[in-house]
């Protein structure tokens, strides 16, 4: 009897792949992919015997790592980059960015700002975002017409911009963007009170019973600076994190970003109600706020995963420098050398942003019966040699600009680096206008 091969979409065969969970390095195999999904991880001749494939991708000098979670980001920020640098975060947050985005927020500000986001974070290998951003339905055009994966913030502020006039306007406009776009599988929500200083108790209440009713994610800066702390302290008696705690916010749901400013009782806090940390290092040292004490996070079990924050404050949307960066400081600030070792750090970069999003069944692995989310990076270049361990060329060698391939749910998005689905000339024509009209703005 004569063996049939099974009929599938996609065989991706590398010289290895970094499957995170389980924790291993396998070499010369195939992922074998079809209605958007993992099949199976095979040694390749297996593969080539078990199935026929209508397209074969062939990556002799390749590793193969899920795509890259960005725990943190707004994206539309993107048009924004290096407008107001070397600046302490709350003179530029209040003399630029916000002056800034008075003038000229909008539905088509949004949409060209996170297309070019999500260009650069696609070229990087990054296939999911997790944003804090106005006008979410703009972000949800441009991340679908890219063809990524998206959790955007039903961003929450007590004060008014151009997009909403109170706290309430703001979660009810979310919320409406929402239930436009439920049914579209690339697309997810999160709740993003902004932070303890710009949200009130009674927002902060509302927030929780959503994420309670529709079980969804929290996403909020909190600890970020040492100025923030004190003035907590002096208003509310408190440090926002145990304001948080006192009000029922913390717990798996919940993605605190930064986190640069936690004491130990602070740290077993977040740690014993399971709440995760968006870690941005670039950003924390960039805007002068300090070191997260990620080694401490990690000892304690907490979940943390890696964000670049907005390319205004960071300026890359790039993990390939965050993770870099990450090992680098928890090695310098700890004093350990084995601190935050790379395969912990690739974790980081991808199933643990997946998982404090609440997607760690669908993404974040190479792992069967996940969506196929998957970055290739070229590790055969002259730069890259000679490679003893994949994994930590990955961290402490190679950049973004060896990323070759990126699928989002089985589908090709970069091809030999090349950005498929949007017409760039395009783009670069909306972002042109738009550093026209913000350097009217700066020059006035």
């Amino acid at each position: 009897m004569t063996f049939k091969p099974e009929d599938i979409d996609l065989l991706i065969e590398a010289r290895w792949i970094a499957a995170v969970d389980p924790d291993v390095v396998l070499k010369n195999h195939t992922v074998a992919i079809h209605n958007s999904r993992i099949l199976a991880v095979l040694p390749t001749i297996e593969a080539r015997d078990r199935y026929k494939a209508e397209q074969r991708v062939t990556l002799d000098e390749h590793i193969l790592i899920p795509g890259l979670v960005n725990l943190h980001t707004h994206a539309a920020m993107s048009l924004m980059r290096g407008m107001a640098d070397d600046l302490p975060l709350m003179e530029w947050l209040q003399k630029h960015i916000w002056p800034t985005e008075a003038e000229h927020l909008s539905p088509q500000f949004v949409y060209d700002g996170t297309r070019l986001a999500c260009a650069e974070m696609l070229k990087g290998g990054i296939t999911c975002f997790n944003d804090m951003y106005f006008y979410p339905e703009a972000a949800a055009a441009a991340a679908s017409e890219l063809g990524m994966r998206a959790m955007l913030g039903i961003t929450t502020l007590e004060f008014p911009t151009p997009y909403a006039s109170d706290a309430d306007d703001y979660i009810n406009k979310g919320l409406a963007v929402r239930e436009q776009w439920r049914n579209n599988p690339l697309i997810g929500f999160c709740l993003a009170p902004h932070a303890p200083y710009t949200v009130s108790d009674a927002t902060l209440e509302r927030v929780l019973t959503l994420s309670e009713q529709l079980n969804l994610p929290i996403h909020c800066h909190i600890h970020e600076t040492r100025h923030e702390v004190e003035e907590s302290h002096a208003q509310q008696q408190q440090a926002p994190i145990k304001r948080l705690e006192k009000l029922g916010l913390l717990g798996p749901n919940f993605i605190g970003v930064h986190g640069v400013h936690l004491i130990e009782s602070e740290l077993a806090l977040i740690a014993t109600t399971g709440s995760s940390i968006a870690h941005c290092p670039t950003s924390n040292l960039k805007l002068a706020s300090g070191f997260a004490p990620v080694v401490r996070m990690r000892q304690l079990g907490i979940n943390v995963g890696l964000g670049t924050d907005g390319a205004a404050s960071n300026n890359r949307l790039d993990l390939f420098s965050e993770m870099h960066l990450a090992s680098l400081i928890a090695k310098g600030t700890s004093g350990d050398a084995s601190a935050l070792p790379a395969r912990e750090i690739l974790r980081m970069a991808t199933l643990n942003g997946a998982i404090a999003l609440g997607l760690g069944h669908e993404i974040g692995s190479i792992t069967a019966g996940k969506a196929a989310d998957l970055c290739a990076v070229n590790l055969g270049n002259l730069e890259t040699k000679p490679c003893f361990d994949p994994v930590s060329h990955l961290v402490h060698v190679a950049g973004r600009e060896s990323v070759s391939h990126v699928w989002v749910a089985g589908k090709c998005c970069v091809d030999h680096k090349t950005l498929l689905n949007t017409d760039q000339n395009d783009l670069e024509s909306a972002i042109a206008l738009w550093q026209n009209r913000l350097e009217v703005r700066r020059e006035r």
